[in-house]
């Protein structure tokens, strides 16, 4: 017999106790305990509960709110459980339909929504964590049932819209075929955004409408594929108004920008000293010909209230910027003769000619250049600018020695003057923004190599063999294959080495010598930390691993 919480007896020989609730784990799907999404009884989720949503062929045209309240110990959590090839279940938004004790404003934004409710009661949701889901197909002209009945979705709709909340992880999802990818509200805090894919949203003829649209305070990017826009679409990628923003270890492809990072409406946000300063490193930001508006990133605001603008510094660092455009390309816009770039150690490559590539759109701005690679013969701006480039001395040349440009391979290959070249960053910024991953294309991320010599660009040279292939990975005499995995991943040590893997909060999932990790269904998908110790306690190195979708 299966016990529900309203089973479990509140009594004992006749005398009452206090009994604590119960974490429960619902699993849904073809052979589960609950056939579908809407069985769920989301308005009593508490913390520690788990929502496993199995993969099974035909799509889960289901949506539905999130407003309950998790804690660091016991998040709640919304997991898809793939298929044994790797295939997420598919949360289509196209014709869903939602469990009747659900009645949730906005329900025409999101697919899946966090915060705002009547019921459940109205509360700020709190240590949720939305992992390993395929969600899409929530714009026009696309509809659902809700509490109106047949619905149409608005414009701005997106696969995740997380109206308010507090320690939100989304992780290993794809998100697409929306308005937005992903948008947050004003009232969400620690935020991170990790391990997805991102891609193929947005509105046709609109510039409105992006793969991503936050605006929070606390939010990490991180190991992120950020793919095109859908065709005809004239959003950004990602488009952020936070304060406290990191983007770092991510691939970054087309869009209007790439990056649009400005300026917020609220004074919760841009009244903190944390929108003053924001990181954006180890990323791989690429621009194709055609696409947008030829500039790369904006800094600062959009809105026209210009003492809301960000006005701080944005620290550029470590990326690698390609551009395949055939005419211009502009690194920056700036807002305003009080926004600064501190850029330094990127490559910021062209294949068209050095002078269609630019620093600075007509807008203004300080930027400073330190210990980067340019293509030889860049100017200033490609118009009359009332701002500065300052050059403390850069790299220049024709080619910057990549692997493999034309199957987007832009790790460094042997000979490359980007080796051992770069400068030390600011260092106000060094203790906790140097550098210590790289991305690796597109289904992982790893540790990037320590040599005591910096390199310039998203990726540290390790010798002519060390880059890992999508199939195994290789970090002190441990092999773990393949990677990334999907069920079961093999394990091979030197005899005297002992494994300890660790989930992205250092809890450990699996300790010993052994031959092969398999999880068992209270581990999510997603990056796990493998750290060889050959000797003693110590570990030797760390490897990131992220299983298959």
């Amino acid at each position: 017999m299966r016990f529900g919480r309203s089973d479990i007896p509140l009594f004992l020989a006749g005398i009452f106790l206090p009994v604590p609730v119960l974490s429960m784990v619902y699993d849904v799907g073809d052979d589960q305990s609950y056939e579908q999404i809407g069985e769920v009884p989301w308005e009593s989720l508490v913390a520690g509960d788990t929502v496993n949503i199995h993969y099974r062929l035909e799509d889960y045209h289901e949506k539905w709110v999130i407003c309950r309240v998790g804690t660091s110990d016991e998040p709640i959590v919304v997991r898809g459980i793939p298929s044994p090839g790797g295939d997420l279940p598919v949360i289509n938004g196209i014709g869903a339909t939602t469990r009747a004790e659900l009645n949730f404003w906005n329900e025409e934004r999101g697919v899946i929504k966090i915060g705002g409710a009547n019921s459940p009661a109205d509360t700020m949701p709190a240590h949720i964590i939305i992992e390993s889901l395929d969600i899409r197909s929530g714009r026009p002209p696309y509809t659902f049932t809700g509490r109106h009945g047949l619905t149409s979705y608005v414009d701005n709709c997106a696969a995740i819209y997380i109206e308010k909340g507090e320690h939100i992880l989304i992780r290993g999802c794809i998100l697409r075929d929306c308005g937005n990818g992903l948008f947050c509200g004003h009232q969400t805090t620690d935020l991170v955004v990790e391990a997805n894919a991102i891609r193929e949203n947005g509105i046709e003829g609109e510039i409105y409408e992006h793969n991503n649209y936050t605006e929070a305070f606390g939010i990490l990017f991180q190991y992120n594929q950020f793919g095109p826009l859908r065709q005809g679409c004239g959003g950004n990628n990602l488009k952020d108004r936070s304060a406290g923003t990191i983007i770092r270890y991510n691939w970054i492809e087309s869009g209007n920008r790439q990056l649009d990072l400005v300026d917020s409406d609220y004074a919760s946000l841009f009244a903190d000293s944390l929108y003053r300063r924001t990181f954006v490193y180890g990323n791989i930001l690429v621009e194709p010909d055609g696409a947008g508006n030829s500039q790369i990133l904006h800094y600062g605001g959009d809105s026209g209230h210009t003492e809301r603008y960000r006005k701080g510094t944005l620290y550029l660092h470590h990326n690698t910027i390609i551009s395949t455009r055939d005419g211009n390309t502009t690194l920056a816009r700036l807002s305003t003769n009080e926004e600064v770039c501190d850029a330094r150690n990127n490559i910021i490559y062209t294949t068209a000619p050095g002078n269609r590539l630019a620093m600075l759109a007509e807008s203004g701005g300080e930027l400073h250049l330190r210990g980067n690679w340019l293509k030889s013969g860049w100017v200033t701006s490609h118009g009359s600018t009332p701002g500065w480039v300052i050059d403390h001395g850069n790299l220049e040349g024709e080619d910057p020695g990549l692997r493999d440009l034309g199957a987007q391979d832009f790790e460094l290959a042997p000979g490359s003057i980007c080796i051992d070249t770069g400068v030390d960053l600011d260092e106000a910024i060094v203790a906790e923004h140097t550098p210590v991953m790289e991305y690796v294309r597109h289904a992982m991320a790893r540790e990037r190599p320590a040599d005591g010599m910096i390199d310039v660009g998203a990726y540290e040279y390790a010798g002519e063999e060390a880059a890992p292939t999508p199939a195994s990975l290789r970090e002190n005499g441990v092999l773990a294959f393949p990677n990334p995995f999907q069920g079961r991943v093999s394990l091979r040590a030197p005899e005297d080495a002992r494994v300890l893997i660790t989930d992205v909060h250092g809890r450990i999932v699996f300790e010993g010598s052994g031959s092969a990790w398999e999880p068992d269904s209270r581990v999510p998908a997603g990056v796990f930390f493998v750290h060889p110790m050959p000797r003693g306690d110590h570990p030797a190195a760390r490897i990131i691993y992220l299983r298959s979708r």
